[in-house]
């Protein structure tokens, strides 16, 4: 179901990031929450809810982080290095969720099975994410 065309996107179609950090219960879980906390202390993003059981196109536990597009080159590289061992899927938000989710996304560790019938091809422009408000202030440099 991959929406494809011969014209390549412009940058400018990428809104904002997402990236949502998988987690185990138990062990996993702590983890999970010691790195939500270094994001938090670290770096201006939304920190999502906790998602203790699947949701949406999620088949893990997870949370999500949505940051602007301008932290991808700081973030990424320091999820890279610190994601403790977790899953973490980083994609893009543009009016394509199906193709952000399952085409151009990255994945950090374990590539996880989603749920991509669940994702639409295309959305309307104004129903793209904008740069998230960020829910946190951090207090440490990345």
């Amino acid at each position: 179901m991959t929406v494809q065309t011969d014209a390549p996107l412009p940058l400018k179609a990428i809104t904002s990031y997402h990236a949502h950090i998988y987690f185990d219960p138990g062990d996993a879980r702590a983890r999970a929450e010691r790195l939500r906390t270094l994001i938090g202390e670290r770096f201006v993003a939304r920190l999502g809810s906790w998602h203790d059981k699947p949701v949406g196109p999620h088949l893990k536990p997870m949370y999500q982080v949505a940051f602007a597009v301008d932290l991808f080159p700081r973030f990424v590289p320091w999820l890279m290095l610190n994601r403790m061992g977790l899953s973490i899927l980083v994609h893009p938000n543009t009016r394509r969720p199906h193709d952000d989710h399952l085409v151009n996304a990255l994945w950090l560790g374990e590539k996880l099975p989603l749920k991509g019938d669940m994702l639409p091809a295309e959305v309307a422009e104004d129903t793209v994410e904008e740069l998230p408000p960020p829910n946190t202030a951090p207090t440490l440099q990345p």
